[in-house]
């Protein structure tokens, strides 16, 4: 019995390896399996960014898309990209698992890329080549057929980037034990390394591969992508002996619609009837007894208070003998709270990331009228990013190793700098950045009137270390808020939602890139009804007035900080982990 007893100590409860054996500690988990999903990530990326940081141009030169279509199409192919991780999400929470979710969108990502180089390869695939003399020719679109191919191409390969993107770095984070302050600790150490290797990927994405696609042609830059991705999965199999793999617990969007729906009902017979007979309580005899079938053994000794967080949910707890379908659990409750308590923080990011989404659409287009020479090298504009990029490579390892130690001790805290902190900095940045691109761009735009090439193809003679700036400045804002964000959205979530929460940082992403979209028509519109000529619409960006549109996103950015800031200060963190966090949180308002 004591044998049997100690065999079981010696699993990881809720958890099995791939073959849907029971997990085993010392075996399954640790910082060696997160490492093998690490360089997975590298490669990812790299198959991603590679074209996609590059791609307004490829649609603008080869497509034949207006620089503001252009714009939109990218904008729209990543955000519906980074939305689908909640697909990801749900799936690997609901009914599949991390593991099995990575290989099915890995193969979907490939078979899009392949469809992408086939068309890029063939020209009778493409519009007719159109040499851009004149800025002001217009040239013939991309007909129904060959576009369709091209959505077709792209979207698979949205498809499966939201597949990994929902499933990758939860899966990497379930490798530590949240119980102890060592895997706590290592936990935080992956997020912060896995913008590391998101980094490393697009280092290699927007230099090498944006070269190979400027000078020897787009069916070799999505040739590198397709053969990238394809290495990925053999690597991602080789951990499969070290992984611990979370079972799945079931749908929990219906838990969430119960609670929801169960509040709603009793509010609605609270205030239509007097005689209303429940056995609802606040006390603090209210605790969960034992967690229900398919909860983990340490989980069902937990004891849960129900919080006077959220009031009106707590109305779910009433019980009925007509709807017997809507009784809740006190910890149901108090996971609905959870995640509804994290939501203004996340509706707060998006902003960030709609100004993020300015380094793939309006900001290359800029350097590319710029003088892109770096001695006799010329550097194409889509590998701007790669000031930021190594930016982040250099200050992601010294943050870890430096910064937060010397945080630590100066705050005696476990984390340092808390999560909300992170994101903070990361959305005053992206404030600061669009003050900085309106004026690059003024600037700009005077050496074009001046120079007399408004209408010229030649670059103007104004160095593109111009328009770096609002790179860095956006790239350190993207350290500072994404792993931030995963850590926090993994960490506050409740067990059942993880990988859900965790991809609420991709969906923050997808919506930025959205209201960018929904940004620019929404000012070409109102602008070209009162001036008749809309602010980003014409072919020839020097004839745009692309400084007021970041003026406006500046004025933005800074609302969005006062409403981060609002919800920021009144957040109370829920792991036991986190809750030495308070003091520091309030600490950042003052």
């Amino acid at each position: 019995m004591d044998n049997g007893q100690g065999q079981q100590s010696n699993r990881w409860d809720g958890y099995i390896d791939w073959r849907n054996r029971s997990a085993i500690k010392g075996r399954h988990g640790g910082m060696l399996a997160a490492s093998f999903i690490l360089v997975v990530e590298v490669l990812e990326n790299l198959a991603y960014l590679a074209n996609a940081s590059n791609l307004v141009l490829y649609l603008s030169r080869f497509m034949h898309f207006s620089p503001s279509s252009s714009a939109n199409i990218v904008t729209n192919f990543m955000g519906t990209a980074f939305l689908l991780a909640l697909l990801g999400g749900f799936l690997s929470d609901a009914y599949f698992t991390t593991y099995r979710i990575y290989i099915i969108s890995a193969m979907t990502e490939f078979l899009g890329l392949v469809i992408l180089t086939v068309q890029a390869q063939i020209p009778s695939l493409k519009p007719p080549v159109c040499p851009l003399v004149d800025r002001n020719v217009k040239c013939e679109k991309v007909d129904r057929g060959k576009a369709i191919m091209l959505f077709t191409g792209l979207y698979l390969v949205a498809l499966g980037v939201g597949g990994i993107k929902g499933s990758l770095p939860p899966h990497g984070a379930e490798q530590f034990d949240e119980k102890t302050l060592h895997g706590r600790k290592q936990r935080s150490t992956f997020f912060n390394y896995y913008v590391f290797s998101l980094s490393c990927g697009a280092l290699t994405a927007v230099t090498f591969v944006v070269w190979i696609e400027d000078n020897k042609g787009w069916q070799w830059g999505f040739g590198i992508s397709t053969a990238t991705i394809l290495i990925s999965i053999p690597i991602f199999l080789l951990g499969s002996a070290t992984y611990r793999i979370k079972i799945p617990t079931g749908s929990p969007i219906t838990t969430i619609f119960k609670v929801l729906a169960a509040s709603i009902y009793h509010w609605w017979i609270s205030s239509n009837s007097s005689n209303v007979v429940s056995n609802f309580s606040t006390s603090s005899s209210y605790t969960t007894r034992a967690r229900e079938d398919g909860e983990y053994s340490e989980r069902k000794a937990e004891i849960e208070t129900l919080t006077e967080d959220l009031k009106f949910l707590n109305r779910a707890l009433m019980t009925t003998a007509r709807q017997p379908w809507l009784k809740s659990t006190i910890k149901q409750v108090e996971e609905v709270k959870c995640v509804l308590k994290i939501l203004p923080i996340f509706l707060s990011t998006i902003m960030l990331n709609c100004c993020l989404a300015q380094l793939s659409t309006f900001s290359i287009q800029q350097a590319a009228t710029m003088n892109t020479k770096v001695g006799s090298f010329k550097i194409p504009p889509a590998s701007l990013p790669v000031f930021p990029v190594l930016f982040i490579i250099i200050l992601a390892p010294v943050y870890n190793h430096v910064i937060i130690p010397f945080s630590q001790k100066a705050t005696n805290t476990e984390t340092g700098i808390t999560h909300l902190q992170r994101i903070g900095i990361g959305l005053v940045l992206s404030v600061v950045a669009m003050a900085v691109a309106a004026l690059v761009e003024m600037k700009r735009k005077r050496v074009a009137i001046q120079s007399g090439l408004m209408d010229s193809t030649e670059p103007l003679p104004i160095t593109f270390f111009w328009v770096a700036m609002q790179y860095v400045l956006l790239g350190s804002a993207d350290l500072f808020s994404l792993a931030g964000m995963m850590d926090f959205f993994f960490t506050e979530a409740p067990d059942t939602i993880k990988s859900l929460a965790t991809a609420l940082s991709w969906a923050s992403l997808a919506m930025g890139y959205y209201l960018s979209s929904v940004l620019v028509a929404l000012v070409n519109r109102i602008t070209g009804s009162f001036r008749h000529t809309p602010w980003l619409y014409a072919r020839n960006i020097n004839h745009d007035h692309l400084e007021r549109f970041y003026w406006l996103m500046c004025i933005l950015s800074g609302l969005n900080l006062l409403h981060y800031l609002f919800w920021a200060q009144r957040y109370r963190y829920r792991s036991s982990g986190n809750e030495n966090q308070i003091v520091n949180n309030r600490q950042m308002q003052k």
